[in-house]
């Protein structure tokens, strides 16, 4: 019988080693995963939509046709899906009460990539209403809490996938990012968390359901080679809506070849003013350090994009978006945006959006075109950029209110938080959140590595190096 102790030190690959050696069971996994979801999840609300008893009858099904591990390298192990992304036959609230009672009819296209490799969906993630900010708190499904201190934000909009990753119920969760939103739990989680670059992964058939490009799936995990091995399996192999990056052969083959030394350019100053905390400064020069160690050069560098202009650009496409996502489901319940049960600032962001006309629309293209033709002369001579993820450590529950009366203070608080993530959603580029650095108080502090559009690889190599260097905990210490 699998232990809880033996499962909680396994990452994605070492479960899925196992499975194939025969060390224990699929129904061994998810009855582990299920019971300490079981376990943890009452004190942190991560899943907010169980399918446990599914969960067991499909690993049951797995352990009668072991055979049929040989799907991928991941199959049969727990996984669970971000709700913003539809599951048939499973609740999809969006985080919403809009979509109070709404049930997915169809699996979204990256939900049939996890489907296809095997992996066993046992349940979805809370998200912060239609993934809209940077801390998972939503009316509709209430507040996630950090694993690491229960008082405390995970971040948004992954932060049940992250918090049920930090909690050791599983060691790889589904998520997406399309502003910062793997790559800032996973900050506050003390996890990884790669966004990857437009154009390599899996995305629906639309525009409107990536924003424009700017939203792509992946993950959040413990450790590099899971967040390898998973983006193995929704790494496309001919373009679909964008030009598709370079890559040669398995991000998991290559995780530990050469990369040589790198120039690494050394971001310590805040885009927009805002002031950045001592700890995030210290999680950045922690991370030059360690580079320097292994070989790499770093030098502070001035950002050359004028994000004002790009993320005021960026803002007036996700507004469209939010329309454009709500406004079906408004007129089938015959209510304005005024009418309906959103949050006050999703409400805000739908009425801007409905008013953005083609040309706005057009222009603002424009502008992340001209952010992202500079940021590809700008890795001409710099291989990776180092920068915090967030300018704070993690807030308290409750101090970014999404529903706040006062959404000018909800405004200002959101930019003394963020200013670093949202780019390079603009820009297409990958870019990374790594656990180096804790909190005096034992909160987790990411460190941004963000290189040129295609460089997924290099970035997790580089990754590798730094987790074998200076290795973090895979998990907090909860229960």
């Amino acid at each position: 019988m699998l232990k809880i102790s033996e499962y909680l030190n396994l990452d994605a690959m070492g479960l899925a080693s196992g499975l194939r050696n025969k060390d224990f069971t699929c129904s061994e996994v998810i009855q582990a995963a299920v019971s300490r979801a079981r376990d943890v999840n009452p004190s942190l609300n991560a899943i907010n939509v169980e399918s446990f008893e599914q969960a067991i009858a499909q690993a049951q099904a797995f352990d009668n046709a072991p055979a049929d591990l040989q799907q991928s390298p991941l199959a049969g192990l727990p996984f669970l899906i971000k709700d913003l992304s539809p599951v048939k036959g499973l609740a999809n609230s969006f985080g919403s009460n809009l979509f109070k009672g709404h049930v997915a009819t169809q699996n979204s296209t990256i939900v049939r990539r996890y489907i296809d490799a095997g992996l066993i969906i046992m349940g979805k993630t809370n998200t912060p209403e239609w993934g809209l900010t940077l801390t998972t708190e939503p009316v509709a499904n209430g507040p996630t809490r950090n694993p690491w201190n229960l008082s405390y934000s995970t971040g948004g909009s992954s932060g049940g996938a992250a918090a049920a990753v930090a909690a050791g119920i599983l060691p790889v969760a589904h998520a997406t990012d399309g502003g910062g939103s793997i790559r800032i739990p996973a900050a506050n989680c003390g996890l990884v968390g790669l966004k990857p670059s437009r154009g390599l992964t899996a995305i629906e058939n639309e525009i409107g359901a990536c924003w424009s490009g700017m939203s792509v799936g992946h993950v959040v995990s413990q450790t590099v080679r899971d967040s390898a091995a998973f983006l193995d399996v929704i790494t496309l192999n001919k373009p679909h809506l964008f030009p598709m990056p370079m890559h040669s052969g398995s991000f998991t083959e290559n995780l530990t070849s050469d990369i040589g030394k790198l120039r690494i350019g050394l971001q310590l100053q805040h885009p927009l003013g805002q002031e950045i905390h001592s700890d995030c400064i210290e999680a950045v020069m922690k991370a030059a350090r360690y580079c320097e160690r292994l070989g790499h050069e770093v030098v502070e560098v001035s950002h050359p994009v004028n994000y004002k202009a790009t993320t005021s650009a960026m803002g007036k496409i996700i507004n469209t978006h939010v329309y454009q996502s709500v406004k079906g489901r408004l007129k089938e319940l015959s209510l304005s945006i005024e009418e309906s049960p959103m949050e006050a600032s999703t409400k805000l962001m739908a009425a801007v959006g409905k008013d953005i006309k083609a040309a706005d629309y057009i222009e603002a293209l424009d502008v992340l075109k001209t952010a992202e033709s500079t940021m590809a002369e700008f890795h001409t001579h710099c291989d990776i950029i180092i920068s915090p993820v967030l300018n704070m450590p993690p807030a308290e529950l409750g101090w970014l209110n999404m529903n706040s009366s006062d959404l000018r203070e909800y405004g200002e608080r959101f930019k003394q938080y963020s200013g670093f993530t949202a780019l390079y959603n603009g820009t297409g580029q990958p870019s990374l959140s790594l656990p180096l650095h804790m909190t005096a108080d034992g909160l987790p502090v990411g460190t941004m590595f963000t290189g040129p559009w295609g460089s997924d690889s290099l970035l997790l190599k580089l990754a590798k190096q730094l987790e074998s260097a200076q290795p973090w905990p895979r998990h907090a210490p909860l229960g």
